[in-house]
């Protein structure tokens, strides 16, 4: 069984869908980044065996807003717009890696993009667009 590595941390009760879908983790890299990731489980799975999309879909909107808030430290924010395309399955038991990047931050938006792995090949790929909310 796959573990989740060393160095990554959650934040159980902070988002229930997250809870119920993950649990999701994240950990703070040397150069500012935030890398988050899961473990796969049955309980993620369509009806083919696979990792359903939507899932992927919440595990990248959980990394970009980790990413576009530095996590949720000064602001919170809320998806105004999300792009994604899915380029590879993902099976039950596989970790699932996601290091998302800012591409521009205005006073009240944030541009990311980013790519979803799972045994070294990439997923999917997502881009995004987020409201900063101040709190």
């Amino acid at each position: 069984m796959i573990s989740i590595p060393d160095g990554f941390t959650t934040d159980p009760g902070f988002d229930a869908a997250e809870d119920h879908t993950g649990p999701f983790y994240y950990r703070s890299l040397d150069d500012g980044r935030y890398e988050c990731g899961f473990v796969a489980a049955l309980k993620n799975c369509n009806v083919n065996g696979l990792v359903h999309g939507g899932v992927l879909m919440t595990f990248a909107d959980f990394a970009l807003c980790i990413a576009a808030t530095d996590h949720y430290e000064a602001e919170s924010c809320t998806t105004v717009s999300f792009s994604a395309d899915f380029v590879a399955a993902v099976n039950s038991g596989e970790l699932v890696l996601c290091t998302p990047e800012i591409t521009r931050k205005t006073g009240s938006l944030v541009f990311v993009t980013g790519a979803i792995t799972s045994e070294g090949q990439t997923a999917m790929t997502f881009s995004a667009v987020v409201k900063r909310l101040r709190n």
